[in-house]
């Protein structure tokens, strides 16, 4: 697998040039790095290429590296169901800079894109309707960036007693959970509820 991957990376870094950056196969997956500007054309090459086929949109999603001049990666995964193989695309951007819209070549992309900018911020050029996807409306800010605060950002939900819309400060539940250290997860080191008997159960051969 690892072979036939290294393969079709060879061809694209031929047949793309210096659009592309470079590939690696890691895990039997093959990822490529290609220039933003391009993600389009590179796409539309993936999935019409005889020897590529890659004619499925899986996903796009968002990865965020604060530090780096270029902080935000967008990814996207495709599937080629006929030659039975997957791509990682990645291109590098920011806040202010938008990302092509890749919805004329896969329809499917049309909320990815829309998830992306709600939880990144990521800006789409030529989307038909970018918008918040999972995010109430009126929310502030981009959850899933690094910088993003746990605390200071407010909610907001229907209180059907007061038949209005009400603002609250965001509350984390998490810090009221209560453990008992008895789930698989939780890194169970005693029998499960129930099953205490289990460790007195005597050998067959043992006379009573």
């Amino acid at each position: 697998m690892d072979e036939a991957l290294n393969g079709l990376g060879a061809y694209l870094a031929e047949q793309l040039g210096p659009k592309l950056f470079g590939f690696d196969v890691t895990h039997g997956e093959l990822t490529i790095g290609v220039e933003r500007e391009a993600i389009v054309e590179i796409l539309t090459f993936l999935r019409d290429d005889p020897k590529s086929r890659f004619g499925c949109l899986i996903d796009i999603c968002g990865v965020d590296y604060p530090k780096r001049e270029e902080r935000f990666d967008v990814v996207y995964h495709l599937l080629s169901p006929w030659l039975n193989h997957r791509i990682r695309v990645r291109i590098r951007t920011d806040p202010e800079n938008p990302v092509d819209s890749v919805v004329g070549v896969f329809p499917a992309a049309n909320w990815f894109e829309r998830e992306a900018y709600d939880l990144y911020g990521i800006l789409f050029e030529g989307h038909p309707d970018l918008r918040r996807l999972l995010t109430d409306y009126g929310f502030e800010g981009h959850p899933l960036r690094k910088d993003f605060p746990l605390t200071g950002f407010v909610e907001l939900r229907y209180d059907d007693q007061l038949k209005r819309v009400v603002y609250e400060p965001v509350k984390l539940m998490q810090d009221y959970r209560s453990f008992d250290f008895l789930s698989p997860w939780e890194g169970m080191g005693a029998a499960i509820p129930g099953d205490e008997k289990a460790g007195e159960a005597k050998p067959r051969d043992e006379k009573p």
